[in-house]
């Protein structure tokens, strides 16, 4: 099957009718017509059938359906690599970021790329550690941004922000103007939970059972938003990353440092065999100078 045939049927399956498939295309229905029966022609049986006036797919297709869409969804990115070139442009800077730093670093810092970067297309996903990881290694991403260092030997570690893990309380919780809490004084205060086991939240649980009486947790959520969250909620206590802190302040919430201090640091995350674009040094160098803003 060549490609034509693949965009021919998926048009078919979501418009159920060739002049609105070749609409959807902008192709003329006659071509749209041919190719369907040239695609026919080389698989030796009928991909549609024609049921009230409308296209409809043949038990045939419909077990070719999910590899189809799997090919055509796997093109996106070639059509539009090819619409940018076309078109003149740059190329795209795909950036992903654990949750917690989509919610204000992120579209604050592609916003003033944008303003030195017109014509620099950007796409903004959020996921954890270990699938930007995978999306650096299969090169669907120019970067990544997590406060987690991977340490993998093809990617390239580069710290941008340092900043220490907070307690979030409920408003009045804290003692005005407390300027730290000491670890011991969470002994058996019921606190919210992280699901996401990495090096960091492992370190604070076994810091936190070690307590006597231990905290208790009853929930556990998958990111630091989730956990502000609960307690807004009113389920307990929380430790979170310094960036979640600070919205969780503006909010109304009881924020401070832990004591002994637990860092925390920014990673910008990119493959070690790739150049960066100009675009992409532009931007972790405003993402560097936001996060130190954020965090003073």
């Amino acid at each position: 099957m060549r490609l034509r045939h693949i965009e021919v049927i998926q048009a078919l399956l979501q418009t159920g009718n060739l002049g609105a498939a070749a609409e959807l295309l902008q192709l003329p229905t006659a071509t749209v017509s041919a190719t369907l029966q040239d695609a026919e022609q080389q698989l030796g049986f009928l991909l549609f059938a024609s049921v009230r006036g409308r296209m409809q797919a043949t038990r045939e297709t419909r077990e070719l359906q999910p590899l189809l869409h799997r090919l055509y969804a796997e093109m996106e990115p070639l059509r539009r690599l090819a619409s940018s070139l076309r078109q003149h442009q740059d190329p795209a800077l795909r950036v992903v970021c654990t949750p917690t730093l989509a919610q204000q670093l992120l579209p604050q810092s592609l916003a003033a790329l944008r303003r030195r970067f017109r014509e620099t297309p950007c796409t903004l996903a959020s996921q954890h550690t270990r699938e930007i990881v995978r999306g650096l290694l299969l090169r669907e991403v120019e970067l990544g941004l997590s406060l987690h260092n991977p340490d993998h030997p093809q990617i390239h570690a580069q710290a941008l922000a340092e900043g220490k893990l907070q307690l979030l309380a409920p408003h009045g919780w804290l003692q005005p103007r407390q300027k730290y809490i000491a670890l011991q004084e969470l002994a058996g205060q019921s606190m919210v939970g992280l699901e996401e086991q990495d090096t960091l939240s492992l370190m604070l649980d076994g810091k936190l059972q070690a307590l006597r009486p231990a905290p208790l947790v009853q929930t556990r959520v998958q990111t630091y938003q989730m956990m502000r969250s609960m307690v807004e909620a009113g389920e307990g206590l929380a430790i979170v990353d310094p960036f979640t802190a600070v919205g969780a302040r503006a909010g109304g919430l009881d924020v401070c440092p832990l004591s002994p201090a637990i860092g925390v640091t920014l990673y910008a995350l990119t493959l070690k065999d790739r150049e960066p674009s100009a675009a992409l040094k532009a931007l972790l160098e405003i993402v560097g100078e936001k996060a130190v803003a954020m965090l003073l």
